[in-house]
């Protein structure tokens, strides 16, 4: 599907993950524990998120972490150590995946946010890093899976046609929109629909639609110059929602349905749903965790 009106940018390589957050509703496993390190079987959840990214074809990743994400850095960095263990106990297989965690041609970047404003700033802190490039923001918590493509593959290929900013969205109970940026669109029969208006978790009664966003985002540069006038809003943070919404004064955003399934991995559930999903899948254990399940 292509768009009307788009205009020619620079190619997509640059990939945000604001990782800097507390993820105080895992305690006290997150006490010394970075929540983007808590592994769904055996990889760390921040680890799909890249990988998702890398798949989409973005080779810069740039972490926004704070002075208790070492771990995060640590993980995507080489550790001769264990690896030089590992080949000393001829275990090729353990050494290959610790080895290639991040393919060769992958540039890891890390910027600190100084205290924890919000999501909005989060992605303020990159800007120098970024410049005037268009740039994806995915957040680790949100695991989304789908057998056919990844979310942000889809994006990026919606985005070689138009080069417009596009959120992911999906079709979330109406009560549950106080956990949502919701959208309202143009056309709800779509799957990928202009965006009319932007709320920052609403109630209810408030929201425009039944359309929730899912943690991935392709944004042009000049979400920079809102997010440096955005006043601390919900929660006393600096809301990326809240600068998105002034963005569209100016700039086409669209909404794309992301076909497949979100886990909120935020949440202990949502947390504990992608863990039993994604071992259900893991090729060594699927068979075996699906008889254990079946005796519970």
């Amino acid at each position: 599907m292509s768009f009307p009106g788009g205009h020619m940018k620079k190619p997509l390589r640059k990939a945000v993950f604001p990782v800097a957050g507390l993820g105080s509703r895992f305690l006290p496993a997150t006490k010394a524990n970075p929540k983007e390190m808590l592994p769904i079987v055996d990889k760390p959840l921040i680890q799909y998120a890249v990988e998702e990214a890398i798949k989409a074809g973005f080779t810069e990743m740039i972490f926004v972490t704070s002075s208790s994400k070492r771990a995060i850095e640590d993980h995507f960095d080489k550790n001769f150590e264990l690896e030089a263990r590992l080949q000393q106990q001829d275990k090729q297989a353990l050494l290959n995946v610790a080895q290639n965690i991040l393919p060769k041609g992958i540039n890891c970047i890390y910027v600190r946010q100084a205290e924890p404003l919000g999501l909005g700033d989060a992605v303020l802190c990159a800007k120098n890093v970024i410049g005037d490039e268009a740039f994806a923001v995915l957040l680790a918590d949100d695991l989304l899976d789908n057998d056919d493509a990844l979310c942000l593959e889809q994006m990026v290929t919606l985005y070689h046609q138009n080069h417009e900013n596009i959120i992911a969205v999906e079709s979330i109970p109406l009560d549950l929109t106080e956990k949502y940026g919701v959208v309202a669109v143009s056309d709800h029969a779509k799957d990928t629909n202009k965006i009319l208006d932007i709320i920052e978790k609403p109630k209810p009664k408030d929201a425009p639609s039944n359309l929730g966003v899912a943690g991935r985002y392709i944004l042009q540069p000049e979400i920079f110059d809102y997010l440096e006038k955005q006043s601390q809003g919900l929660s006393n943070e600096i809301q990326l929602t809240d600068a998105i919404s002034q963005l569209i004064k100016e700039q086409s955003i669209y909404a794309y349905k992301f076909k497949g399934k979100r886990y909120d991995c935020g949440s202990k559930l949502g947390y504990l749903k992608a863990t039993v999903a994604c071992a259900l899948k893991h090729p060594e254990l699927a068979q075996s965790f699906k008889s254990f399940l079946s005796t519970i």
